[in-house]
Order: structure tokens, then C-alpha cells, then sequence
């Protein structure tokens, strides 16, 4: 049973950072591709960055140079270093894992705000 939970999301003041930790169970992680998307009040779920099982990167535009995506097998974890936030990156944001299908985390929360 493939199980992702998300973790570290929270308030945050503009030009502050977080650090998003997705912890996968279900012994395929080292074989997938992983990626965390956003979905902000109103709006389509979006991508922000993607990992292959290799550890090739790719980002949103909007994350380019703030953020930084990685992973850990030996932990089964992946992160999210976000860096310089803005307001508009207030959203919840979800895992996702590629193995022949697709699974999905239950989101984390994060606000930037003064």
C-alpha cells in the first residue's frame, strides 16, 4: 500500500523559507518519479517541480532560482527547499508519485503573509 504524507507547511513571512518533507511508504520509491504540485485558493493544481528516480530536475518557471527540489532513498523522502517566498506562492501543496500510476499526498498548507 503506496502512502505519502506531507509535512512542514505553515506560516511564513514573505522573504522567509520553508522546508516541505514528503514521506513515502510502500517500498517503490527509489523507482519513481516524484514531484510536488500546488493548488492555491481558486485555482488548477499546478506543477512546481518534478524529480525522475535518476534525480533529473525540472521547474515551474515561477520556482526557478527559489526553489529546490531532492530526494533521499535511503530515507524515502522527498523535499522541498523553498527559499525567498512570495504571497503568491500561498497554497497547499501535494506530493506525487509515478509508478505506473499515480499516487497523491493529502497536501500541507503553506501561507506567506506578514
Amino acid at each position: 500500500q503506496v502512502q505519502l504524507v506531507e509535512s512542514g507547511g505553515g506560516l511564513v513571512q514573505p522573504g522567509g523559507s520553508l522546508r516541505l518533507s514528503c514521506a513515502a511508504s510502500g517500498g517503490i520509491f527509489s523507482r519513481s518519479a516524484m514531484g510536488w504540485y500546488r493548488q492555491a485558493p481558486g485555482k488548477e493544481r499546478e506543477l512546481v517541480a518534478a524529480i525522475t528516480s535518476g534525480g533529473g530536475v525540472n521547474y515551474a518557471d515561477s520556482a526557478k532560482g527559489r526553489f529546490t527540489i531532492f530526494r533521499d532513498s535511503a530515507k524515502s523522502t522527498m523535499y522541498l527547499q523553498m527559499n525567498s517566498l512570495k504571497p503568491e506562492d500561498t497554497a497547499v501543496y501535494y506530493c506525487k508519485m509515478s509508478y505506473g500510476m499515480d499516487y497523491w499526498g493529502k497536501g500541507t498548507l503553506v501561507t506567506v503573509s506578514s
